[in-house]
């Protein structure tokens, strides 16, 4: 973990709720894909855990949904302001274990750490495909920066307004060795009991220090109590009680 000044190079909307901030500062910390940043937003007291989209010796990427006074601030923050981070935060995905032919699926907000993985295991001249979930095109992002890279990439839709319709495992019929998934919790639960290899799952809790101090995203595990924010955000998938 590493606290330092970042500054903010832009703020762009992806869509309606969803927004890219890249930033300049030092990103020695990060270290995998899969880990997670720590902001002090202006005027608030606790800080904001975001996933990492994309990294650099010099630049980080973040994409963040507007739920909250926290992101709703962050939208608006303009070019030039700089933001105080804990960065390095989290064990990260385990790229030892994927296999020739990873499967990467992302729902929603847990579609930004699959691109730094996806680049990564790339990277280690692995062959991955990407599946993408959202609940309408609308919401659809990042669909042509994967794309970009390479890889084989499937859209899904809850309401079949663009690509596959339904949720990310009715595009699991594929061939796979691995699979790493992010996403909101009925999405890891389905992934998990549908998968048909081994695979490494990110969670989602609700942090207070984001660096396994204070407790608060404490869940249980196969292997006993875990923090989300020091033993995860990444399990593995025997380890998981979802």
């Amino acid at each position: 973990m590493k606290q330092g000044i970042f500054t903010i190079v832009e703020v762009v909307s992806l869509t309606s709720n969803v927004f890219k901030m890249v930033l300049q500062g030092d990103t020695s910390a990060i270290t995998a894909p899969g880990q997670f940043v720590e902001i002090r937003i202006p005027g608030l007291f606790l800080r904001r855990p975001i996933s990492v989209c994309d990294v650099s010796p010099k630049d980080l990427t973040l994409i963040f949904k507007v739920v909250g006074e926290g992101t709703k601030v962050m939208a608006c923050l303009r070019p030039g302001t700089e933001l105080d981070l804990l960065t390095g935060l989290g064990n990260g995905y385990d790229l030892s274990l994927s296999g020739e032919s990873p499967l990467l699926l992302g729902g929603g907000v847990g579609v930004p750490p699959m691109y730094a993985l996806c680049k990564a295991l790339l990277a280690q001249g692995k062959k991955p495909s990407v599946i993408l979930g959202f609940n309408t095109r609308d919401e659809i992002f990042y669909e042509e920066d994967f794309r970009s890279l390479g890889v084989p990439v499937t859209v899904t839709t809850v309401d079949g307004s663009y690509g596959t319709k339904g949720f990310v495992t009715d595009a699991m019929d594929l061939p796979y060795t691995y699979f790493y998934t992010c996403g909101p919790l009925p999405m890891l639960r389905a992934i998990k009991n549908a998968a048909a290899t081994s695979g490494q799952l990110s969670l989602e809790e609700r942090m207070g220090c984001g660096f396994g101090a204070c407790m608060g995203c404490s869940i249980q595990t196969a292997n006993g109590p875990r923090r989300v924010c020091k033993d995860g955000p990444v399990f593995h998938k025997e380890e998981v009680l979802l």
